[in-house]
């Protein structure tokens, strides 16, 4: 019994000491007020550091694509899937924590120094079931990655097009590459601590904006809420909302930057309670409101009237874009610098400039496929589904799969969940159904409007969904033509705008528009 008892404090004081070598180099030294105030801003590494950079990251533009959701699935389905989409997000987001501490507690075992090392996913993988889970981790964690930072700079051009349209969504896809590209010199996730501070305000901001918003305008006129109508709407919506709450594919790295990571446990499901509260009360309201026009209008800034308060949150949207650009992006530069060897450099202005090829392709591929909201889809069903649901559930399993390594645990599951017999049922509870409906069925939805947007826009596309011009009128010869200022045409534009509205019979796309320019108009992202 008392051996028992001694085992039992040894991992305690192992798993403690995890992750605290950041403590141990700031012991003794002297703190100035200028030491304070960058630490104050630029030096994170706490739990409440932790909970901002999952709560900001796991939410940003898919905010204003669940209202569209919702018209795909109905009220009920929206809602409940986000609830259980939430819980298990948290739960494989608990498994990757669990995972990593048990990575990291084997090496420091055997005097394996981290200090000048950021542990990722695929690393993790690797020391604990080999090379080829090593590969299959690397693959999708980068392309998901890849992709997802693709999705954030589609969605800048896509977001400022509602304020400045004399450019159009290519050009402000170039001029957003290059800000986005200002992200190189983070170091690591340590140090966005201010941006996820405002990251998260940004977003509540928006997220209270669209349901106060949507409940002032009221139901529009006739509204219908018919959804959910057809199969491949509904498993597209529901894809989507797989997305939103598989945003922890940077769980190693955010838990790496902490400076006791075994804390971040029960952070990830915190944070999801929180993002609830800005997901479901917006886009219950934006549905309530609008209903079925949602379909066509899948970008809920689209059915809300231009106000200061809109602009307002277009512009906070932008920026918090270049955040979740940066929390994408940041664990490719730690991947790139690792195959290049300066991942261990002590000068920032090296690692940066060797950082910057990874922003070309990302770059490149934005151009090539801005299909914002299919490409997300697309995303969630076959990336997310393996890179966050699927795979840490089966390389937790396979991990404990023996008993002797059950026994050796530094964090078994808990007791409430039935322990490993409920953690294994519940992991195969996962595999199971994200395989058939996130991969399956999401996959031959969202893969079924992608080849769509294709067919339709084709590659390359110079402004994908914007309105096409007016055709010229024709006057008669001896008719004068008087340009009107720019005053009455802000005027005539706005008024416009309120008719169509309020009008489903003069609405854009039934009266100027082709169809297809409105049918998925202003897509989704993450």
């Amino acid at each position: 019994m008392s051996s028992t008892l001694n085992l039992n404090d040894d991992k305690t004081v192992e798993t403690v000491m995890v992750g605290r070598y950041m403590e141990m180099e700031q012991e003794g030294e002297k703190k100035t007020a200028k030491s304070r105030f960058s630490s104050l801003l630029w030096h994170g590494g706490s739990a409440y550091d932790a909970w901002f950079s999952c709560a900001s990251n796991q939410v940003a533009q898919v905010l204003l694509t669940l209202p569209y959701s919702f018209s795909q699935l109905g009220m009920i389905s929206g809602i409940l899937l986000q609830l259980f989409y939430g819980l298990m997000g948290s739960w494989t987001a608990y498994l990757i924590s669990i995972l990593y501490v048990e990575y990291r507690t084997r090496k420091e075992r055997e005097k394996v120094d981290f200090r000048n090392h950021v542990i990722q996913w695929f690393e993790v993988l690797e020391g604990l079931l080999g090379k080829h889970w090593r590969n299959v981790g690397l693959v999708f964690n980068c392309t998901f990655l890849l992709f997802g930072s693709v999705i954030q700079l589609i969605a800048c051009a896509s977001n400022i097009y509602y304020i400045n349209d004399k450019l159009d969504k290519r050009t402000w896809t170039y001029i957003f590459g290059a800000c986005c590209a200002t992200t190189v010199f983070i170091p690591s996730f340590r140090n966005y601590r201010i941006w996820s501070f405002l990251g998260l305000l940004m977003t509540t901001y928006t997220a209270w904006y669209l349901a106060i918003a949507a409940l002032l305008h009221g139901q529009v006129e006739g509204v219908k809420h018919s959804g959910p109508a057809k199969m491949v709407l509904y498993f597209t919506g529901a894809t989507n909302i797989l997305y939103t709450f598989g945003g922890h594919a940077v769980t190693v790295e955010i838990m790496h930057a902490m400076w006791k990571p075994q804390k971040f446990k029960s952070i990830y499901l915190l944070a999801t309670a929180y993002v609830l509260t800005l997901t479901l009360p917006s886009a219950a309201a934006v549905y309530w409101s609008f209903g079925d026009q949602l379909l066509e209008h899948s970008n809920a800034f689209a059915l809300l009237p231009r106000t200061p308060f809109r602009d307002a949150a277009v512009i906070l949207m932008l920026v918090h874009q270049f955040i979740t650009f940066g929390f994408a992006c940041t664990p490719l530069y730690f991947v790139w610098e690792k195959a290049v060897g300066l991942h261990d450099c002590r000068s920032m202005c090296k690692r940066a400039a060797a950082r910057l090829p990874v922003v070309v392709p990302i770059w490149f591929l934005a151009i090539i496929f801005p299909f914002f909201g299919p490409i997300n889809s697309a995303v969630g069903s076959l990336l997310v589904s393996f890179t966050v649901y699927i795979i840490p559930a089966l390389a937790y399993m396979s991990t404990f799969r023996f008993g002797h390594a059950r026994e050796n645990a530094v964090e078994p599951p808990p007791r409430c969940f039935g322990g490993w017999i409920g953690a294994y049922t519940i992991n195969t509870i996962i595999v199971g159904w994200v395989l058939v409906i996130g991969f399956g069925f999401g996959g031959w939805a969202s893969m079924t409007n992608f080849i769509h947007q294709i067919n339709t826009f084709g590659l390359f596309t110079k402004c994908y969904q914007c309105p096409p011009p007016l055709p010229p009128i024709s006057l008669p010869v001896d008719t004068p033509v008087v340009a009107p200022s720019p005053f009455s045409y802000n005027i005539i534009s706005n008024s416009s705008q309120s008719t169509f509205s309020s009008s489903p019979s003069l609405s854009p796309s039934a009266s100027y528009f082709p169809h297809h320019f409105h049918h998925h108009n202003y897509h989704h992202g993450h």
